[in-house]
């Protein structure tokens, strides 16, 4: 079997696309599996890395934003886009596919059509839930179309043929998850929380102002956790300057690193997870069923991070902080949920800081990221794939799901809490196909 993969543009299309092919190989080790994409593009480094053989196709995005500067770049798209097709004929011919794949980016559109309009077999992989526009116009000409989440299965507009698979998820997310003990004793974390913080390689300047007012508020109280947090490449110097304003220092709760390498075995030993949302993020912290609190960036294609996070939230797997109003947690496309309005860091001792947004009222101040706040039907949590326990909300008396991890405690419980050792948590659903 020979099969051709295109993918390109950033590493949430690309990693997808390399672990299909990890996966065709294990399944078929005389597959023959190629790639396309630009020689310009993160994609040629890291396929040949992998070592698969690379084909180049030159193409490009066209800029909505009205300059001269876009409208040169617009002129050179159309001519990439003039010459894509004889170079995807050109390929079709030299590979002679069984099958070709689209995992997303630009450079998907030319070579999965041309194979289409050639009688090969197609497929498509879409990890957003809210589809990339290449993906919307592939849809309905290939064989049969991959969704991550049942959200985007609509919207791609071919029903029919989609198939919610998920995202592919390295298969050593899964094998730390089972060393969570030796791992969490390898870094010193006792009976501490664990919170893992991180704003991708690049660092997300949010992110980063957000996690300092956390920790200065966690050091100010002398809360038990351990945190762990990366600053990324251009974040480091912005940490540093955080830390010096607001009073806080790396030291025995605080770990500061500017990029994690080993984030399989800190998921494992995390507790909670502060993060974007970017789909492969997403698909590791429902492997691992971490709880986290999401600020989805507001810099990308169609605003999918935040479409991503939502259905985390809707299963009451998560928590999501718009960065234009990180202050209040979201509730757009939530029925009748109230925002939680959010206290000052520190102001008020046990009281959520900012960044895990919200305060509820009764004996005990919790955060929104725990069920209590975000409850979710036995029928819910069986149909998306969860499992789910049940015990009582001791101010409600009400039932309220519990998973086996994940637990977040904040704040000082009240009298009913201690009474009967009540504990929140949160799990996040499992998507049905994980490339293991």
């Amino acid at each position: 079997m020979r099969v051709l993969i295109a993918a390109g543009g950033t590493a949430g299309h690309i990693n997808p696309a390399l672990a299909i092919a990890g996966a065709l190989k294990k399944a078929d080790p005389t597959a023959e599996i190629h790639f396309a994409g630009r020689k310009e593009g993160m994609e040629y480094r890291l396929v040949t890395q992998a070592g698969y053989p690379f084909h180049h196709i030159e193409i490009t995005g066209f800029q909505r934003k009205l300059s001269l500067h876009n409208i040169k770049r617009n002129l050179i798209t159309l001519w990439n886009l003039a010459l894509s097709g004889p170079t995807a004929r050109k390929m079709m011919r030299e590979v002679q596919p069984d099958l070709v794949i689209g995992c997303g980016g630009y450079v998907s559109g030319p070579v999965v059509r041309c194979a289409a309009k050639k009688g090969i077999k197609t497929a498509i992989h879409e990890q957003n839930a809210f589809p990339g526009v290449t993906n919307k116009l592939l849809a309905p000409d290939v064989d049969i179309v991959f969704a991550a989440v049942p959200a985007a299965v609509e919207k791609l507009g071919a029903p029919e043929k989609t198939l919610v698979v998920g995202n592919p998820v390295r298969p050593e997310v899964f094998a730390q998850a089972r060393n969570r003990d030796a791992i969490r004793a390898e870094l010193g974390a006792g009976d501490r929380t664990v919170i893992l913080s991180f704003g991708g390689s690049l660092g997300a300047r949010r992110v980063n102002e957000v996690v300092a007012d956390l920790c200065a508020w966690e050091q100010k109280n002398q809360k038990p956790v351990l945190h762990l947090h990366a600053t990324g490449q251009y974040g480091v110097e912005l940490f540093q300057n955080l830390e010096k304003e607001k009073g806080f220092a790396p030291g025995e709760s605080l770990v500061v690193k500017e990029y994690i390498n080993n984030m399989p075995e800190l998921l494992a030993a995390a507790d909670l997870v502060i993060s974007r949302a970017g789909a492969l993020t997403l698909a590791e912290l429902e492997a691992v069923g971490r709880a986290a609190v999401l600020i989805p960036s507001p810099n990308v294609a169609e605003n999918h991070q935040y479409y991503n996070a939502m259905e985390l939230q809707k299963a009451g797997a998560a928590v999501v902080i718009e960065e234009k109003d990180p202050d209040r947690r979201s509730t757009r496309g939530h029925r009748g949920r109230p925002a939680g309005r959010a206290g000052k860091a520190g102001a008020d001792g046990p009281e959520c800081p900012e960044a895990l947004g919200g305060r509820q009222p009764g004996p005990h101040r919790q955060c929104p990221a725990q069920a209590g706040q975000d409850p979710v039907t036995e029928r819910e949590i069986q149909r998306k794939g969860g499992a789910a326990q049940w015990q009582t909300d001791p101010r409600t008396g009400k039932r309220m799901g519990s998973a086996a991890r994940s637990t977040i405690r904040h704040g000082t419980p009240g009298p009913a809490a201690r009474q009967t050792g009540a504990m929140w948590v949160i799990q996040a659903p499992r998507r049905p196909a994980d490339t293991r």
